[in-house]
């Protein structure tokens, strides 16, 4: 559980997109503030670069990623944005210089790819946050943890305590995941995931209530829904369902497929395609916590 080093005054942080396309003017806000804290911000070549959805065709993807990698003074890369194009490119990546000097990997949602490979693999933890695209949206407060996080200071996570949630006391365990869906695209892959021991957090958006039954399924088969710490269930936003109503909520869903396991289920995780999208640093040992209101500690 290899925690990268806390940024200092005047380090680098490159700005990249590994899957769809952003452009110079999108990312603007979030590099100012970068700026105001101190920080010295890159751009990699893939900003402003266009093709078709993607942010550059995939080699040049792969290049971007890989340089911003091997370069000693970038002490962080932050994904401008998700969607889709990760996986396109994920067999193509060297890590042997990035496994000898570590950097935050910052980003959700299609960079749960990057998560995924750098916790399972090297041991190393990442962030999952906020990016340049979301900033505009972001929360005061979850830009301020992600300030605190870069510097080296992870407060805990609160928040309310959710009607679904079935808790069975408090529990600790090193804490991965991220996107369901891309959690789903990995199974029977070889950079799958090993959720044994583990705390196990999901996120969603724009997805329909029967697929969200299929790839809680998929996990169920698969295994990784057995030897769980806990299961944390962050933002399920813009959930759609058919002409034909499916006839649970995602929460229904989720409980259906995780009864029978001696774990607790938390809904409500601030994190995720959501405004109030806190920082949260992957890989790490945690405790969670639910009694006037839940909460995740660092340990």
């Amino acid at each position: 559980m290899l925690r990268p080093p806390a940024l200092l005054p005047n380090n680098q942080i490159r700005i990249i997109t590994t899957a769809r396309k952003v452009s110079l003017d999108e990312v603007e806000l979030a590099k100012n503030w970068l700026i105001s804290l101190g920080y010295v911000v890159s751009y990699g070549k893939t900003v402003g670069l266009e093709d078709h959805q993607y942010g550059g065709n995939d080699e040049a993807r792969i290049e971007d990623f890989q340089a911003a990698l091997n370069d000693e003074q970038v002490k962080g890369i932050w994904f401008a944005r998700g969607g889709y194009g990760s996986i396109r490119i994920l067999e193509h990546i060297l890590w042997d210089q990035f496994i000898q000097n570590p950097k935050w990997l910052i980003g959700f949602s299609d960079m749960t790819i990057w998560h995924n490979q750098v916790n399972q693999f090297y041991g190393i933890q990442t962030l999952h946050a906020i990016m340049p695209l979301t900033f505009p949206k972001a929360s005061n407060e979850s830009k301020q943890l992600l300030a605190q996080n870069l510097s080296g200071h992870f407060p805990s996570i609160k928040w309310q305590i959710h009607l679904s949630n079935r808790y069975s006391g408090a529990t600790e365990g090193e804490i991965i995941g991220g996107n369901l869906s891309i959690l789903y695209s990995l199974l029977g892959t070889k950079s799958g995931f090993n959720t044994n021991g583990k705390i196990l957090f999901i996120e969603e958006v724009d997805e329909y209530l029967y697929h969200i039954d299929r790839m809680m399924i998929s996990l169920k088969l698969a295994g990784k829904l057995n030897g769980l710490k806990a299961l944390v269930v962050g933002g399920f936003t813009d959930i759609k369902d058919n002409k034909i109503p499916f006839g649970k909520s995602y929460e229904e869903i989720i409980l259906e497929h995780t009864r029978g396991y001696n774990y607790p289920v938390l809904f409500g995780f601030p994190l995720g395609h959501i405004d109030d999208n806190s920082p949260l640093a992957l890989n790490s040992r945690v405790k969670i916590s639910a009694g006037d209101e839940a909460k995740l500690e660092y340990i």
